[in-house]
């Protein structure tokens, strides 16, 4: 095994940690458990990022999902840069809005009606307020290690870095009373479930396919019998699509299940790297937000012309990508689903190291120049980018790490 050093790194998280609480803006960023000096980046273009040390390494985070095309994208570029000479904010109507929005709702059909926020997690928690006012139902109902963003009704039983804190999974801070956590694709427990407070839940909210603990898609019976619970007690049904929305295909995991939920909430790759979310769905619903209805939600930054910019070059370049994708990511899963588990769709895959091999996995695989997501509640990512030398060398270097266990 090569071994990579990283004084700049170092010194810099040492810095950061005297101002910043454990050195990070979010806590995945600081390796925690991991005995590795946290990852700094300097830049980045294409499959790569360089860190200020000179090192060089395959991204499979892509930004946690953001980043489809790949890193510093021309076109992308361009049309930000183009922006920019506009204007970075006005907080007032632009024609950037509409053309996002109508790309958005062209994609996926089952969005009437859109509305832009600035993260999944604003997305989330709005969607939720919206069928919550909709239905007049406040009971929430949520799945055993889905990540819907920090609010406080999802911080229960959550994957993603919430799952590293505690066996509960759960953050101390929040009150859950009007949250119930039900097994991920368990027929009979959601069955169950239903039969008995059915007529309470107001909200379902789920991953159609989980990223955050681990790339898990439904089982489609599964699905489908949830879409048919919420019909039949009247409850609002949220696909969480902030990562699975434009990265499992073009119409996203509605469109790959061919269930039609009441809202779905966007994010990551609509904003090609910058912060922007969305949620969208039946227009009888959207309309409950104000200024129409009585459902409040709003924002400065919401729309950002910048991140608008950024979304569209990257929306309109999306039609046609997803059969290079596919065939990118399986360059990886072919060869290593013989030797470990491994779960693939679309552009996101995991191969599910055991934990106990983990921390070893992931130094491993650092320093081979690979930066594959740094816990093993969270997907991999492939983007256009990625060269088949590149993914052929992270192959080998998985395959290698398996060879020595």
């Amino acid at each position: 095994m090569s071994t990579i050093d990283r004084p700049n790194s170092k010194k810099l998280f040492e810095s950061l940690c005297k101002l910043i609480p454990g050195g990070v803006n979010s806590p995945a960023r600081a390796f925690k458990g991991l005995g590795v000096t946290p990852l700094a980046v300097e830049r980045a273009a294409g499959d790569m990022l360089f860190d200020p040390d000179g090192n060089s390494y395959i991204d499979y985070v892509c930004s946690w999902g953001a980043i489809i095309l790949g890193h510093n994208h021309p076109g992308v570029l361009a049309a930000v840069k183009a922006q920019m000479e506009k204007g970075l904010s006005f907080v007032n109507s632009n024609n950037l809005e509409l053309k996002h929005a109508e790309l958005i709702c062209k994609y996926m059909p089952s969005i009437e009606k859109v509305r832009m926020v600035s993260s999944g997690t604003e997305a989330a928690m709005t969607a939720i307020r919206l069928g919550r006012g909709f239905t007049g139902k406040n009971l929430l109902v949520k799945f055993d290690g889905n990540y819907h963003g920090h609010s406080d009704p999802l911080l229960i039983k959550a994957g993603s870095a919430v799952a590293l804190m505690n066996e509960h999974a759960s953050s101390k801070g929040v009150g859950n009373q009007e949250t119930v956590s039900l097994p991920y694709n368990n027929s009979e427990a959601l069955q169950a479930f239903f039969e008995g407070q059915g007529a309470n839940v107001g909200v379902v909210i789920i991953e159609p396919v989980a990223g955050n603990m681990g790339c898990v898609p439904s089982d489609p019976e599964f699905l489908q019998l949830l879409r048919a619970l919420t019909e039949h007690y009247g409850a609002v049904l949220i696909f969480d699509e902030v990562i699975s929305g434009f990265r499992v295909g073009l119409h996203g995991a509605t469109g790959y299940y061919g269930i039609t939920p009441d809202l779905i909430c966007l994010g990551k790759i609509i904003g090609g790297g910058l912060p922007i979310a969305a949620f969208g769905g039946k227009a009888e619903i959207m309309d409950q937000l104000a200024p129409l209805g009585e459902v409040f939600q709003a924002g400065t930054l919401s729309g950002s012309p910048i991140a608008l910019a950024a979304g569209i070059a990257v929306l309109e370049r999306l039609p046609g990508i997803y059969d290079e994708l596919e065939r990118k990511a399986r360059i990886i899963t072919d060869s290593v689903k013989d030797l470990v588990p491994t779960n693939q769709i679309g552009a996101m895959f995991t191969c599910f190291i055991p934990p106990e091999q983990f921390n070893a996995y992931f130094s491993f695989m650092l320093s081979e120049g690979v930066y594959m997501p740094q816990s093993p509640h969270e997907t991999s990512s492939v983007t256009l980018a990625h060269t088949d030398t590149h993914l052929a060398c992270t192959r080998d270097a998985i395959l290698d790490f398996l060879s020595r266990q």
